[in-house]
């Protein structure tokens, strides 16, 4: 039995905010998207630009007043960085909310526009402790 790994799927209520928070501000990109005019609702897949394998379903329907809720049930995304510290200051930077910052160097936790869950790894070993994340308290929660 050989099984592949496809996308994960996740609801969104605002496909703009959603784009420039997963496009320009994680770097994902839009490899296709898909509008269903009798189920009213589109479908767009974005992967890292190197890994076209690893893709996120965004889910909107149009004329849904269903308001999603935070289902820790889910889980959570999770992206690996080659320098966390970069990462998590551009977001800031960009009005993101850290809400467990890198304390140790090497894992912080944010939320989507529409309240996703997302790790942020660094890549390889821990970087060395710095301020002000070494100190900084969680915001909310992830």
């Amino acid at each position: 039995m050989a099984i592949k790994y496809l996308h994960t799927m996740v609801r969104v209520k605002d496909i703009n905010a959603s784009l420039n928070f997963f496009c320009n501000l994680l770097g994902l990109k839009e490899v296709r998207r898909k509008e269903f005019e009798a189920g009213k609702f589109t479908l767009i897949f974005l992967a890292p630009p190197d890994q076209l394998d690893a893709m996120i379903e965004l889910t909107y329907n149009w004329d849904s007043s269903e308001v999603y809720t935070e289902g820790r049930n889910f889980g959570h995304l999770a992206f690996e960085v080659d320098d966390i510290y970069e990462t998590c200051q551009h977001l800031i930077d960009n009005g993101v909310t850290i809400n467990r910052p890198p304390r140790d160097g090497r894992m912080a936790f944010i939320r989507s526009p529409d309240g996703i869950s997302i790790e942020i790894l660094q890549e390889g070993d821990s970087l060395p402790l710095e301020e002000p994340w070494k100190s900084m308290e969680n915001s909310g929660t992830w």
